[in-house]
């Protein structure tokens, strides 16, 4: 039960993310869940739907975010999701979309109202010859 919960909890945020839906997007979230995500800084707290609608104003029309063959464990209230993922749009004012792969780990613990993100972590892979570029060009 609690995998098919899961499971419909990263289907809303595929779907709340497509639709461009900041609220439904931050609801997923606890309070004060640690990120560490693909942009700048280096940890955040919280989820802000101003902070995720601005991102997603600078993006021409739907957002595509998906989770691919996502891993999870879960034992009691605590669960934990690895998978990769995509994110395809088209930057504002840019001619063609973009598909960026990338990896993903989701903690969460489930409270009386369902399960919500405790910790997100989102990475891509480095290339380590020196120049410590982003391996943004990696699918599986």
């Amino acid at each position: 039960m609690a995998e098919n919960e899961i499971r419909e909890l990263l289907a809303e945020r595929t779907a709340a993310t497509h639709a461009k839906d900041a609220n439904r997007i931050v609801a997923i979230y606890a309070a004060d869940a640690v990120k560490f995500d693909l942009a700048p800084p280096l940890r955040t707290t919280g989820a802000s739907a101003d902070y995720v609608a601005q991102w997603l104003s600078t993006f021409d029309g739907p957002v595509a975010y998906e989770y691919h063959d996502p891993e999870i464990t879960a034992s009691g209230d605590l669960a934990v999701v690895t998978a990769l993922a995509t994110l395809s749009a088209v930057p504002s004012g840019a001619p063609e979309p973009f598909t960026l792969w990338f990896r993903t780990t989701l903690t969460l613990r489930r409270n009386d109202n369902g399960w919500l993100v405790t910790h997100e972590h989102n990475s891509t892979p480095f290339h380590m010859d020196g120049s410590f570029r982003a391996a943004i060009d990696l699918a599986p």
